[in-house]
Protein backbone atom coordinates (compact mmCIF):
# COMPACT_ATOMS: atom_id res chain seq x y z
CA UNK A 1 0.00 0.00 0.00
CA UNK A 2 1.32 3.79 -0.20
CA UNK A 3 0.12 4.77 2.87
CA UNK A 4 -0.13 8.74 4.35
CA UNK A 5 0.35 9.56 7.76
CA UNK A 6 -0.85 13.07 8.85
CA UNK A 7 0.92 14.58 12.27
CA UNK A 8 1.71 18.04 13.57
CA UNK A 9 5.25 17.00 13.77
CA UNK A 10 8.22 14.73 13.31
CA UNK A 11 10.96 13.37 15.17
CA UNK A 12 13.33 15.80 14.04
CA UNK A 13 11.13 18.65 15.01
CA UNK A 14 12.77 19.86 18.35
CA UNK A 15 9.37 19.62 19.79
CA UNK A 16 8.51 16.44 18.93
CA UNK A 17 8.37 13.57 21.85
CA UNK A 18 7.31 9.99 22.35
CA UNK A 19 4.11 9.98 20.28
CA UNK A 20 6.57 11.01 16.86
CA UNK A 21 9.17 8.15 18.01
CA UNK A 22 6.74 5.50 18.40
CA UNK A 23 5.24 6.73 14.58
CA UNK A 24 8.42 6.33 13.48
CA UNK A 25 9.21 3.27 14.71
CA UNK A 26 5.39 1.54 12.97
CA UNK A 27 5.98 3.51 9.37
CA UNK A 28 9.64 1.65 9.09
CA UNK A 29 8.06 -1.85 9.97
CA UNK A 30 5.75 -1.39 7.55
CA UNK A 31 8.11 -0.08 4.58
CA UNK A 32 10.21 -2.96 5.87
CA UNK A 33 7.20 -5.16 4.86
CA UNK A 34 7.02 -4.03 1.16
CA UNK A 35 4.42 -0.85 2.00
CA UNK A 36 5.35 3.23 1.03
CA UNK A 37 5.37 5.83 3.57
CA UNK A 38 4.87 9.30 3.26
CA UNK A 39 4.44 11.44 6.20
CA UNK A 40 3.35 15.13 6.16
CA UNK A 41 3.96 17.06 8.58
CA UNK A 42 4.92 21.25 9.89
CA UNK A 43 7.95 23.17 9.37
CA UNK A 44 10.24 24.56 12.24
CA UNK A 45 13.39 26.51 11.99
CA UNK A 46 16.02 25.53 9.59
CA UNK A 47 13.89 22.36 8.71
CA UNK A 48 13.77 20.64 4.53
CA UNK A 49 10.49 20.98 2.92
CA UNK A 50 11.32 17.45 2.19
CA UNK A 51 13.77 14.69 2.87
CA UNK A 52 14.13 10.96 3.41
CA UNK A 53 14.08 9.59 6.97
CA UNK A 54 14.36 5.89 7.50
CA UNK A 55 12.99 5.58 4.10
CA UNK A 56 10.21 7.61 5.13
CA UNK A 57 9.32 10.57 2.66
CA UNK A 58 8.81 13.45 4.71
CA UNK A 59 6.82 16.51 3.18
CA UNK A 60 6.64 19.52 5.47
CA UNK A 61 4.37 22.47 5.30
CA UNK A 62 3.31 25.49 7.50
CA UNK A 63 3.34 25.69 10.80
CA UNK A 64 1.48 23.58 13.79
CA UNK A 65 -1.52 25.40 12.99
CA UNK A 66 -1.73 25.79 9.46
CA UNK A 67 -0.77 22.15 8.52
CA UNK A 68 -4.29 21.31 9.55
CA UNK A 69 -5.45 23.62 6.77
CA UNK A 70 -2.41 22.50 4.43
CA UNK A 71 -3.15 18.87 4.77
CA UNK A 72 -6.48 18.84 2.45
CA UNK A 73 -4.36 20.37 0.04
CA UNK A 74 -1.61 18.25 0.11
CA UNK A 75 -3.69 14.85 0.21
CA UNK A 76 -6.06 16.49 -2.87
CA UNK A 77 -3.77 17.28 -5.03
CA UNK A 78 -0.45 15.65 -4.94
CA UNK A 79 0.45 13.09 -7.46
CA UNK A 80 0.82 10.43 -4.95
CA UNK A 81 -2.76 8.44 -4.83
CA UNK A 82 -2.65 7.17 -1.29
CA UNK A 83 -4.37 3.83 -0.22
CA UNK A 84 -4.54 4.80 2.99
CA UNK A 85 -4.50 7.64 6.23
CA UNK A 86 -3.31 8.07 9.27
CA UNK A 87 -4.86 10.67 11.07
CA UNK A 88 -2.61 11.43 14.03
CA UNK A 89 -4.62 13.64 16.51
CA UNK A 90 -2.99 15.87 19.02
CA UNK A 91 -5.94 17.90 20.46
CA UNK A 92 -7.60 18.28 16.56
CA UNK A 93 -7.66 16.09 14.09
CA UNK A 94 -6.99 16.47 10.26
CA UNK A 95 -10.98 16.20 9.82
CA UNK A 96 -9.99 13.04 7.32
CA UNK A 97 -13.53 11.81 6.80
CA UNK A 98 -14.50 15.32 5.23
CA UNK A 99 -11.78 14.72 1.92
CA UNK A 100 -10.56 11.27 2.38
CA UNK A 101 -12.74 8.60 0.56
CA UNK A 102 -9.91 6.02 1.32
CA UNK A 103 -9.55 3.64 4.00
CA UNK A 104 -8.59 5.79 7.62
CA UNK A 105 -7.40 4.97 10.58
CA UNK A 106 -7.53 7.59 13.57
CA UNK A 107 -3.71 7.47 15.98
CA UNK A 108 -5.01 9.04 18.96
CA UNK A 109 -2.42 9.12 22.07
CA UNK A 110 -4.89 10.61 24.31
CA UNK A 111 -8.32 12.56 24.32
CA UNK A 112 -6.57 16.21 25.11
CA UNK A 113 -10.56 17.11 27.59
CA UNK A 114 -8.04 19.38 30.49
CA UNK A 115 -5.05 19.48 28.61
CA UNK A 116 -6.27 22.39 26.87
CA UNK A 117 -6.09 24.31 30.31
CA UNK A 118 -2.68 23.96 30.45
CA UNK A 119 -1.70 24.39 27.54
CA UNK A 120 -3.21 27.21 25.77
CA UNK A 121 -4.66 30.60 27.33
CA UNK A 122 -8.00 31.91 27.13
CA UNK A 123 -9.98 31.61 24.53
CA UNK A 124 -8.13 28.82 22.57
CA UNK A 125 -8.50 26.42 25.93
CA UNK A 126 -11.96 27.26 25.57
CA UNK A 127 -12.56 26.85 21.94
CA UNK A 128 -10.68 23.19 22.06
CA UNK A 129 -12.63 21.81 25.06
CA UNK A 130 -15.82 22.57 23.00
CA UNK A 131 -14.66 21.20 20.12
CA UNK A 132 -13.03 17.91 21.69
CA UNK A 133 -16.83 16.47 22.09
CA UNK A 134 -17.78 17.70 18.61
CA UNK A 135 -15.56 16.57 16.00
CA UNK A 136 -15.58 12.46 17.32
CA UNK A 137 -19.00 12.63 15.64
CA UNK A 138 -17.32 13.00 12.12
CA UNK A 139 -15.25 9.76 13.23
CA UNK A 140 -17.88 7.85 14.92
CA UNK A 141 -17.32 4.82 11.49
CA UNK A 142 -13.62 4.98 11.80
CA UNK A 143 -10.78 2.97 13.22
CA UNK A 144 -9.32 4.19 16.04
CA UNK A 145 -5.82 3.30 17.21
CA UNK A 146 -4.42 4.01 20.68
CA UNK A 147 -1.61 3.02 23.59
CA UNK A 148 -3.32 2.71 26.37
CA UNK A 149 -7.17 0.87 27.50
CA UNK A 150 -7.32 4.12 29.77
CA UNK A 151 -7.99 6.41 26.06
CA UNK A 152 -10.55 3.91 24.86
CA UNK A 153 -12.64 4.49 28.31
CA UNK A 154 -12.29 8.39 27.19
CA UNK A 155 -13.13 7.13 23.28
CA UNK A 156 -16.11 5.35 24.62
CA UNK A 157 -16.87 8.29 26.46
CA UNK A 158 -17.27 10.20 23.36
CA UNK A 159 -19.44 7.32 21.47
CA UNK A 160 -16.86 5.81 19.53
CA UNK A 161 -17.51 1.67 19.56
CA UNK A 162 -14.93 0.01 21.92
CA UNK A 163 -14.81 -2.59 18.62
CA UNK A 164 -13.64 0.25 16.54
CA UNK A 165 -10.50 0.61 18.84
CA UNK A 166 -7.35 -1.51 18.81
CA UNK A 167 -4.44 -0.94 21.21
CA UNK A 168 -0.98 -1.31 20.62
CA UNK A 169 1.62 -0.89 24.00
CA UNK A 170 4.59 1.08 23.15
CA UNK A 171 7.86 -0.74 23.63
CA UNK A 172 11.02 1.37 23.86
CA UNK A 173 13.89 1.74 21.18
CA UNK A 174 16.36 -0.01 23.16
CA UNK A 175 17.29 -3.21 24.74
CA UNK A 176 16.38 -3.19 28.54
CA UNK A 177 18.82 -3.94 30.91
CA UNK A 178 20.07 -7.83 31.47
CA UNK A 179 20.79 -6.90 35.13
CA UNK A 180 20.12 -4.32 37.93
CA UNK A 181 23.01 -1.92 38.00
CA UNK A 182 24.44 0.49 40.74
CA UNK A 183 23.07 3.55 41.87
CA UNK A 184 23.60 7.23 43.05
CA UNK A 185 25.18 7.07 46.40
CA UNK A 186 22.40 9.68 47.02
CA UNK A 187 18.82 9.64 46.78
CA UNK A 188 18.21 10.81 43.39
CA UNK A 189 14.92 11.60 41.75
CA UNK A 190 14.16 12.15 37.80
CA UNK A 191 11.98 13.72 35.94
CA UNK A 192 11.94 13.30 31.80
CA UNK A 193 9.91 15.03 29.97
CA UNK A 194 9.10 18.65 27.76
CA UNK A 195 8.77 20.88 30.55
CA UNK A 196 5.45 22.13 30.16
CA UNK A 197 2.80 22.80 32.92
CA UNK A 198 0.84 19.50 31.95
CA UNK A 199 3.74 17.30 32.43
CA UNK A 200 3.17 18.00 36.30
CA UNK A 201 6.68 19.27 36.84
CA UNK A 202 5.68 21.55 39.10
CA UNK A 203 4.04 19.31 41.49
CA UNK A 204 6.83 17.10 40.93
CA UNK A 205 9.25 20.15 42.69
CA UNK A 206 7.11 20.33 45.59
CA UNK A 207 7.08 16.40 46.07
CA UNK A 208 10.79 16.99 46.12
CA UNK A 209 10.88 19.78 48.55
CA UNK A 210 8.76 17.05 50.74
CA UNK A 211 11.27 14.23 50.08
CA UNK A 212 14.25 16.28 50.71
CA UNK A 213 13.03 17.31 54.32
CA UNK A 214 13.08 13.72 55.12
CA UNK A 215 15.79 12.67 52.97
CA UNK A 216 18.41 15.42 54.01
CA UNK A 217 20.89 14.75 50.80
CA UNK A 218 18.60 13.62 48.65
CA UNK A 219 19.84 15.49 44.71
CA UNK A 220 16.61 16.08 41.75
CA UNK A 221 17.36 15.83 37.84
CA UNK A 222 15.07 17.79 35.44
CA UNK A 223 15.70 16.16 32.24
CA UNK A 224 13.92 18.49 29.05
CA UNK A 225 13.81 21.74 27.62
CA UNK A 226 11.14 23.95 27.55
CA UNK A 227 10.13 27.66 27.54
CA UNK A 228 12.78 30.06 29.01
CA UNK A 229 9.88 31.84 30.51
CA UNK A 230 8.63 28.97 32.13
CA UNK A 231 12.11 27.35 33.44
CA UNK A 232 11.93 30.81 34.82
CA UNK A 233 8.90 30.53 36.40
CA UNK A 234 10.36 26.70 38.09
CA UNK A 235 13.87 28.13 39.14
CA UNK A 236 12.17 31.03 41.39
CA UNK A 237 9.55 28.33 42.75
CA UNK A 238 13.10 26.06 43.45
CA UNK A 239 14.47 29.06 45.22
CA UNK A 240 11.82 29.73 47.20
CA UNK A 241 11.60 26.45 48.50
CA UNK A 242 15.55 26.86 49.23
CA UNK A 243 16.61 23.49 47.26
CA UNK A 244 18.70 25.02 44.44
CA UNK A 245 21.90 23.02 45.33
CA UNK A 246 19.69 19.61 45.65
CA UNK A 247 17.85 20.41 42.14
CA UNK A 248 19.35 20.43 38.68
CA UNK A 249 18.55 21.01 35.35
CA UNK A 250 19.90 18.98 32.48
CA UNK A 251 18.51 20.50 29.75
CA UNK A 252 16.85 18.40 26.34
CA UNK A 253 19.76 16.07 26.52
CA UNK A 254 20.84 13.18 23.50
CA UNK A 255 19.26 9.33 24.13
CA UNK A 256 22.55 8.09 25.54
CA UNK A 257 22.24 10.55 28.32
CA UNK A 258 18.90 10.74 29.09
CA UNK A 259 19.26 6.48 29.54
CA UNK A 260 22.30 7.35 31.56
CA UNK A 261 20.68 9.21 33.97
CA UNK A 262 17.55 7.12 34.26
CA UNK A 263 20.06 4.23 35.07
CA UNK A 264 21.57 6.10 37.72
CA UNK A 265 18.28 7.63 39.45
CA UNK A 266 16.36 5.47 42.02
CA UNK A 267 12.98 6.76 41.25
CA UNK A 268 11.34 8.79 37.90
CA UNK A 269 8.51 11.24 39.42
CA UNK A 270 5.52 11.43 36.66
CA UNK A 271 2.91 14.18 37.81
CA UNK A 272 0.99 14.49 34.10
CA UNK A 273 -2.30 16.00 33.97
CA UNK A 274 -2.76 12.93 31.25
CA UNK A 275 -0.47 10.89 29.02
CA UNK A 276 -1.36 8.35 25.79
CA UNK A 277 0.77 6.02 27.61
CA UNK A 278 4.04 7.27 29.22
CA UNK A 279 6.36 6.30 27.24
CA UNK A 280 9.47 7.41 29.99
CA UNK A 281 7.99 5.15 32.35
CA UNK A 282 9.02 2.08 30.18
CA UNK A 283 12.61 4.10 29.62
CA UNK A 284 13.20 4.17 32.96
CA UNK A 285 11.96 0.82 33.70
CA UNK A 286 14.44 -0.48 30.95
CA UNK A 287 17.01 0.50 33.50
CA UNK A 288 15.58 -1.13 36.57
CA UNK A 289 14.38 2.79 37.84
CA UNK A 290 11.06 1.97 39.36
CA UNK A 291 7.95 5.40 38.91
CA UNK A 292 5.52 7.27 41.56
CA UNK A 293 2.75 8.28 39.00
CA UNK A 294 -0.11 10.39 39.47
CA UNK A 295 -3.11 7.98 38.72
CA UNK A 296 -3.91 9.83 35.30
CA UNK A 297 -4.96 8.08 31.69
CA UNK A 298 -1.35 6.75 30.19
CA UNK A 299 0.32 6.53 33.71
CA UNK A 300 -1.86 4.22 35.13
CA UNK A 301 -1.49 1.97 31.82
CA UNK A 302 2.67 2.05 31.79
CA UNK A 303 3.04 1.40 35.55
CA UNK A 304 1.91 -1.69 37.29
CA UNK A 305 0.70 -0.16 40.60
CA UNK A 306 2.59 -2.51 42.99
CA UNK A 307 4.89 -4.11 40.75
CA UNK A 308 6.87 -1.89 38.38
CA UNK A 309 5.91 1.32 40.31
CA UNK A 310 3.54 3.14 42.43
CA UNK A 311 0.24 5.00 41.27
CA UNK A 312 -0.96 7.47 44.05
CA UNK A 313 -4.59 6.86 45.44
CA UNK A 314 -4.44 10.37 45.68
CA UNK A 315 -2.74 12.84 43.42
CA UNK A 316 -0.71 15.28 45.07
CA UNK A 317 2.90 16.68 45.71
CA UNK A 318 2.84 15.36 49.77
CA UNK A 319 1.18 11.72 48.56
CA UNK A 320 3.56 11.86 46.09
CA UNK A 321 7.02 12.53 48.52
CA UNK A 322 5.31 10.15 51.39
CA UNK A 323 4.93 6.89 48.74
CA UNK A 324 8.45 7.53 47.47
CA UNK A 325 10.44 8.04 50.54
CA UNK A 326 8.10 4.57 52.03
CA UNK A 327 9.65 2.77 48.81
CA UNK A 328 13.14 3.97 48.87
CA UNK A 329 13.41 2.49 52.68
CA UNK A 330 11.93 -0.64 52.05
CA UNK A 331 14.80 -2.06 50.23
CA UNK A 332 13.33 -5.13 49.80
CA UNK A 333 10.13 -4.08 48.44
CA UNK A 334 12.32 -1.82 45.91
CA UNK A 335 14.36 -4.77 44.64
CA UNK A 336 11.06 -6.25 43.80
CA UNK A 337 10.01 -3.83 42.19
CA UNK A 338 13.25 -3.03 39.98
CA UNK A 339 13.18 -6.30 39.25
CA UNK A 340 9.44 -6.37 38.11
CA UNK A 341 10.01 -3.56 36.26
CA UNK A 342 13.09 -4.91 33.78
CA UNK A 343 10.80 -7.85 33.03
CA UNK A 344 7.87 -5.50 32.62
CA UNK A 345 9.98 -3.47 29.53
CA UNK A 346 11.62 -6.87 28.34
CA UNK A 347 8.08 -7.51 27.63
CA UNK A 348 7.01 -5.11 25.64
CA UNK A 349 9.06 -5.42 22.17
CA UNK A 350 8.73 -3.61 18.86
CA UNK A 351 8.50 -6.77 16.91
CA UNK A 352 5.17 -7.83 18.45
CA UNK A 353 3.80 -4.17 18.34
CA UNK A 354 4.68 -3.86 14.31
CA UNK A 355 3.22 -7.00 14.09
CA UNK A 356 -0.14 -5.60 15.24
CA UNK A 357 -0.06 -2.67 13.19
CA UNK A 358 0.87 -3.87 10.01
CA UNK A 359 -2.86 -6.70 11.39
CA UNK A 360 -4.79 -3.40 11.79
CA UNK A 361 -3.53 -1.58 8.36
CA UNK A 362 -3.57 -5.02 6.39
CA UNK A 363 -7.21 -5.28 7.60
CA UNK A 364 -8.63 -2.31 5.87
Amino acid sequence: MNILILNWRDTKNPKSGGAEIVTLEHAKAWIKAGHKVTWFTSKFKNSKTEELLDGIRIVRGGNFISVYLLAPIFYLFTKNKFDLVIDEIHGLPFFTPLYVRKPKIAFIHEVAGEIWDYMYPFPVNVVGKFIDPLYFKFYKNIKFWTDADSTVDDLVKHGVSKSNCTVINCPIDRKPLESIPNKENVPTFVFVSRVVKMKGVEDVIKAFFNIQKELKNAQFWIVGDGDKKYISKLNAIIKSYSIGSRVKFWGRVDENKKYELLRRAHILLHASVKEGWGLVVIEAASQATPSVVYDVAGLKDSVKNGKTGVILSHNSPLEMAKQTINLLRDEVEYEKLQKNALAWAKSLTWENATKESLKLINSL
